[in-house]
């Protein structure tokens, strides 16, 4: 299937024969950056290729709607609970530049013992089964083919069934997951002996898929009471997952040091995370970089998530960043918005494009206090390290509490999290090998004791089997739902009404979900403007209303609300009456003609009316007006005579009389441009001149059965009036500019 970019998916076309689907490719691929890169006017030296077909960001209409395109690799994470809603926001999300895809699984999958069968619907996330990353990676296949970039796929390989799902993800050509097996220990309580081991076993398996792997060292920095004083610990924790995984045979280039921040303003943030930053590029420099948001100081706020964003991208640009993470407000509202997904993308994109050539302007200092300070973070992470190999390695440090403690290493408050070695999920469940131990599947990790049937089963041990299920996508056992109700097919007939159809409804996350968000403010306090609010809502016939962000302006003056709410009614499209859109020519295009033919304009508000500022925005070359493109104008003010206005432009050579006229009791606003027209002929000069008249209550159709050549209303600007002007003089004239 192509994807047409005037269609939408899809997604039955998807799901069908997804049995037999096979991805396109394997592996991780990283985008290249170009020198000297031609775009649009301007050279670039930090960018990668552009895409094909993509969502410019708004300020680009001034710069021919290019879009550059950061040499980083650009993160969204999805997670709505229906992956077949998923699939949509990938596209959007691909078309403003994403290329690593990041769907997090639904809470609680790290205690699942074996893979998901079936598709369930999540909370918190999606169930990662075969069908759900099958479907996702034929998609992408798809989205990437439409976009012209490489868009890679990723999700978790942790909990007791991490080796089964390293299995399942390399099979189905998932290009990135996170893996780190003290994750396991720290936040899911499994046991270290099994979650090392099993580790191992994905580690292998990713090797062989090359996946690239981003560890979650992060999670010590979002959970710790202090994240500023956790930085040395958190290196340790970089290191020993970043050594593991390089010693199991995974390549250091697809090895990614998830990084984050560990303050934010209106902490000293940049003081304090910048030395860090340097730190950890100096210890890790064989290594990828992954920079995220720290998930900890984010509220609901999108102003204040954004502004946050922006200032880690700084620290990114100054010290490198491989991939850059892309969390949003979804994260402090617990709502996965499509909206913000892609705004969050937008964001990285601009930044960092803005920040091109950074490097080649400025420099970090090589003395004083960043150089001081990241020295001594190394120094007393090193000491950490020195003190775990002491105490007997990493499952003793464990088990005395050493890691997420709230104090800078040496200083600890015994508020660490403690795991004891023979405890957790999955304990006593690891056993040594029989030596007639035999496993000819390919990626094992270990002695699998192949070499005894074959010596060429030693370096392919699966050719006893005739190949594993990693070369041979036929041998997958393929299971397609075992919910008879929870499932993909019920969920997608709930709403096939607004599939593909006439009707629409808005939605945040779900196909037809009708969920709307509205921004109030309201002259009270923080706790009376809440419930206040909510009655607002229900007034708007808004179904199970819900504050989701609340922002005191004064403790008595005001507050800002956002709520969302359920929108339950839906519009047919089919019997919209939409006007054709408005032409608009190229600013080259029109100036090219106004240099070669001029055109001198009288304009004024007429009647008796003192409005000035539509006409004014339409005229002045500082709101874009028609100004910008050569044309003359002699402005005559408001309140003016019909017969002053058109007296200026026979007395001036004008071609063009422009009126605005707002006031409209008694349809005075039509009268008034008939009386232009009448004038006009009076004078002996309407077949000379081209008269226009604009206005909030002007509508085209009646402008011109008043005598207008055209009429133009509230959303018209500088730029339409003069492509029209510039149309209206050519149908006038011949190809050499005279009169026909």
């Amino acid at each position: 299937m192509i994807l047409n970019e005037n269609s939408k998916l899809d997604i039955r076309e998807i799901l069908n024969n997804l049995e037999n689907y096979v991805p396109k490719r394997r592996g991780w691929i990283w985008r290249e950056n170009i020198k000297n890169q031609k775009i649009g006017p301007f050279i670039y030296n930090d960018c990668s290729k552009s895409l094909e077909k993509y969502s410019p960001i708004p300020a680009a209409r001034y710069f021919n709607n290019i879009d550059p395109q950061p040499t980083s690799t650009i993160t969204t994470e999805i997670a709505s609970g229906k992956f077949e809603d998923d699939i949509r926001r990938m596209r959007m999300a691909a078309w403003h530049g994403a290329d690593h895809i990041m769907v997090i699984r639904t809470a609680g999958q790290s205690h699942f013992d074996s893979l998901i069968e079936g598709t369930p619907q999540g909370i918190g996330g999606v169930p990662i089964s075969r069908k759900q990353v099958r479907a996702h990676r034929k998609a992408l296949d798809m989205i990437e083919e439409e976009v012209g970039r490489p868009i890679n796929y990723h999700s978790y390989v942790s909990g007791v069934a991490g080796p089964d799902i390293a299995v399942m993800f390399a099979e189905e050509g998932v290009n990135g997951a996170h893996q780190d097996p003290q994750y396991n220990v720290l936040y899911r309580n499994i046991n270290m002996v099994r979650s090392f081991v099993d580790a191992a076993e994905s580690k292998k398996i990713m090797s062989w898929a090359k996946i690239a792997q981003i560890d979650g060292a992060h999670n010590a920095n979002a959970t710790a009471v202090k994240a500023w004083k956790v930085m040395p610990e958190l290196m340790v924790q970089h290191a020993i997952n970043s050594i593991f995984s390089s010693m199991v045979g995974m390549d250091k280039k697809n090895i990614c040091l998830s990084t984050v921040p560990p303050t934010s303003s209106p902490a000293p943030c940049i003081k304090i995370d910048l030395p860090y930053a340097v730190a950890l590029r100096d210890l890790f420099y064989e290594y990828r970089m992954r920079a995220q948001m720290n998930t900890k100081y984010i509220t609901s706020s999108s102003r204040e998530a954004t502004v946050t964003h922006v200032l880690n991208m700084l620290i990114s640009k100054l010290t490198s960043a491989d991939i850059q993470s892309t969390i949003t407000p979804d994260e402090g509202r617990n709502v996965p918005w499509h909206m913000y997904n892609v705004e969050a993308c937008d964001t990285a994109k601009q930044t960092l494009v803005a920040m091109d050539s950074l490097m080649e302007m400025v420099e970090l200092k090589d003395d004083g206090y960043l150089v001081d300070k990241a020295r001594e973070l190394k120094e007393r992470a090193i000491l950490f390290m020195e003190e775990i190999i002491d105490v007997g390695g990493y499952f003793e440090a464990v088990e005395k509490g050493f890691f997420v403690d709230s104090g800078i290493y040496p200083e600890r408050n015994g508020d660490g999290i403690a795991r004891k070695i023979n405890g957790g999920i999955g304990a006593d469940t690891v056993y040594e090998r029989d030596n007639r131990y035999m496993a000819p599947v390919t990626a094992h990790f270990g002695n699998n004791n192949v070499q005894q049937y074959s010596e060429e089963a030693k370096g392919n041990p699966s050719i006893l089997i005739d190949g594993s299920t990693l070369e041979k996508a036929e041998k997958i056992i393929y299971i397609d739902e075992l919910d008879q109700e929870d499932n993909v097919n019920n969920r997608m007939e709930e709403n096939e009404k607004f599939r593909n159809s006439n009707f629409l409804k808005p939605e945040v996350q779900w196909l037809g979900d009708g969920v709307v968000q509205v921004e109030i403010f309201l002259p009270t306090d923080k706790r009376t403007a809440e419930f206040a609010s909510l009655e607002f809502a229900k007034i708007m016939n808004l179904k199970d209303p819900e504050v989701i962000h609340i922002e005191e302006m004064h403790p008595s003056e005001g507050t800002r609300i956002q709520l969302k709410g359920v929108l339950d009614f839906e519009v047919d499209i089919s019997k919209l009456i939409i006007p054709p859109e408005p032409e608009v020519m190229s600013d080259e295009e029109i100036k090219e003609h106004i240099n070669e033919h001029p055109i001198k304009v009288v304009a004024a508000t007429v009647g008796e009316d003192e409005h000035s500022v539509g006409l004014r925005e339409v005229i002045d070359i500082k709101h874009g007006g028609i100004e910008k493109y050569g044309i003359e104008v002699e402005y005559l003010g408001t309140s003016c005579p019909v017969e002053k206005l058109v007296d200026a432009a026979i007395e001036l050579d004008a071609n063009v009389i422009l009126a605005s006229t707002i006031i409209s009791h008694d349809d005075i606003h039509y009268k008034n441009m008939k009386k232009i027209h009448e004038y006009a002929i009076e004078k002996g000069i309407r077949d000379k001149v081209v008269i226009c008249a604009g206005g909030t209550q002007v509508t085209p159709e009646i402008a011109v059965k008043s005598g207008m050549d055209a009429g133009f209303s509230r959303n018209h600007k500088g730029i339409h009036v003069a492509t029209f002007l510039v149309n209206k003089f050519r149908d006038q004239t011949g190809d050499d500019g005279d009169e026909v």
